[in-house]
């Protein structure tokens, strides 16, 4: 494939360029290098990969669980197929005509006791189909960790996949990176959410063990190079920053660069999974992933070769210089992939609202509507803003209550958050929803993915009524046990005033 030149770039290729990472990259574009397959692209890691092999100018083919038209969108010039690596034959599809895929897959959400062994047969499955596909290249993001010492399940796991991944005939170039940082990143949500909230921090003595975090440009960057540096084929490398700290160190600079003045105070017992269980509900990041990252700072987590640095030299940023980008893009609402883009996994096995309503209405519904004057434009732009920087405009304390609830059961809360404040698209995240369709000036669905004894939407629709608008919010239910009727009816004398009183403070911001 011809790789364009600089002069031939359109004004639309600078401007989005300016977003990418790889523009000072040692390593060039290689024309001889066929279809790419990037596998977790809806993930954090993979979602920021895919733009930079586009706008390098290669054939990029990306799976997810489930399709959406918001991904043609997302990734225009990508094709995208639906794949799952516990399922072979939709792999099979996957890896046809493949010459290079990234495996960029991980179970963490599973939580403790389940993400290993799935992780494993992910990785099994992969391997095998990847040899009768004939790829000549499988390049994997793992962990980084010392063998010689025990390491933590995460940490462990990540290195059983890799062990897994390499028993093929396929080689595989590994890369081992410790903690991520970016906006966006779970990493640097859970630092900086701590720090945020807590004026008095205990430190565990667990986590007194050194780190090298990197940046997330500098992870992107290093899984291009690889694939643009044939010497790289069947090795595997150690990555990170220029920076070795510990767990305290790395919270001092996040409170220094916000201007917030912290006391560590280093606790002699302090069970780890504890702390890890009440930051979580403190971050927006749901507790297994909380557990496993934090878990993995048991151990030293440094690099112990640097072979990487002549094969590929540049100059990954400093820790510090990380910390102030990610919260440069957080000010500036430009944070282009989130840890909690990575749907849950029973994501794609639930069933659609539209799916359901075409078998009959559910079980259980609610709905409320007020007329407005207002243009469809002025009011959908307000529907999309709840959940963020506002709350949900009414009874903020009801749903903070909800999702506090949630967390302590271990679900994912209301403190996720978004990813932007003003926008929304499928599949992102508004507290404890999820964005199921959008359509512009119409309607927002919102699919429930706090712990519930059933299935539940929450449905924004604007119609239009000669001449007027119609704004109406609806809830829908669906349980066939009797803890999910009894849920339904608990909640139900509560509707009526949080769902009016949320319609009308939508039009008074319209």
């Amino acid at each position: 494939m011809p790789q364009r030149s600089s002069e031939h770039l359109t004004i639309t290729d600078q401007a989005v360029r300016q977003n990418l990472f790889c523009d000072d990259l040692p390593s060039r574009p290689d024309p001889a290098i066929g279809r790419i397959l990037v596998t977790g692209a809806s993930g954090y890691i993979g979602g920021r990969l895919v733009p930079e092999l586009l706008a390098r100018g290669y054939r990029v083919r990306v799976t997810v669980r489930a399709h959406s038209p918001e991904y043609e969108t997302k990734w225009p010039g990508a094709e995208i197929v639906v794949a799952d690596a516990l399922d072979e034959a939709s792999l099979r599809a996957a890896l046809r005509g493949v010459d290079v895929a990234y495996y960029l897959i991980h179970s963490m959400l599973l939580g403790a006791g389940r993400f290993a062994d799935a992780d494993i047969k992910a990785a099994s499955n992969f391997r095998r189909v990847a040899e009768e596909a004939c790829v000549k290249r499988i390049i994997y993001l793992g962990g980084l960790g010392d063998v010689r010492t025990h390491l933590s399940a995460h940490l462990k796991s990540r290195m059983e996949v890799a062990e897994e991944l390499k028993r093929g005939a396929v080689p595989v170039t590994i890369l081992r990176a410790a903690i991520i940082i970016g906006s966006g990143s779970a990493s640097y949500e859970i630092v900086k959410n701590l720090v945020k909230k807590i004026p008095i921090i205990a430190v565990p003595p667990a986590v007194g063990h050194k780190c090298q975090p990197i940046g997330v440009r500098d992870v992107i960057k290093y899984l291009v190079g690889v694939m643009e540096t044939a010497e790289t084929s069947g090795r595997s490398f150690d990555i990170g920053g220029p920076d070795v700290l510990t767990y305290e160190d790395m919270m001092k600079t996040v409170a220094d660069l916000l201007g917030k003045r912290r006391v560590f105070v280093r606790l002699p017992i302090l069970n780890l999974r504890t702390y890890a269980y009440v930051a979580s509900l403190l971050t927006p990041v749901p507790g297994p992933i909380t557990r496993s990252l934090m878990e993995g700072l048991r151990n030293d987590v440094v690099c112990q070769d640097d072979s990487i640095r002549s094969l590929l030299p540049f100059s990954p940023l400093p820790y510090r210089d990380a910390i102030e980008r990610a919260i440069l893009r957080e000010e500036q609402d430009r944070i282009h992939t989130r840890w909690s883009d990575a749907y849950p996994p029973s994501h794609a096995l639930e069933m659609r609202l539209d799916e359901l309503l075409a078998g009959g209405v559910p079980r259980y519904t609610v709905s409320y509507s007020i007329a407005s004057a207002k243009g469809a434009a002025s009011i959908f732009t307000a529907i999309c803003r709840i959940g963020g920087k506002d709350g949900w405009f009414h009874r903020n304390w009801m749903w903070r209550l909800r999702g506090m609830v949630d967390r302590i059961m271990l679900g994912v809360g209301s403190s996720r958050g978004r990813r932007h404040h003003g926008s929304l698209k499928v599949n992102d995240v508004v507290g404890f929803w999820r964005v199921e369709d959008i359509r512009e000036n119409r309607r927002l669905l919102l699919r429930a993915e706090m712990k519930l004894p059933g299935k539940a939407w929450l449905e924004f629709r604007i119609d239009d009524e000669a001449g007027t608008r119609r704004l109406t919010v609806a809830a829908y239910y669906d349980t066939l046990s009797l803890a999910g009727s009894i849920y339904w009816y608990i909640f139900l004398p509560f509707h009526n005033s949080i769902f009016t009183g949320l319609i009308r403070q939508i039009e008074k911001r319209s």
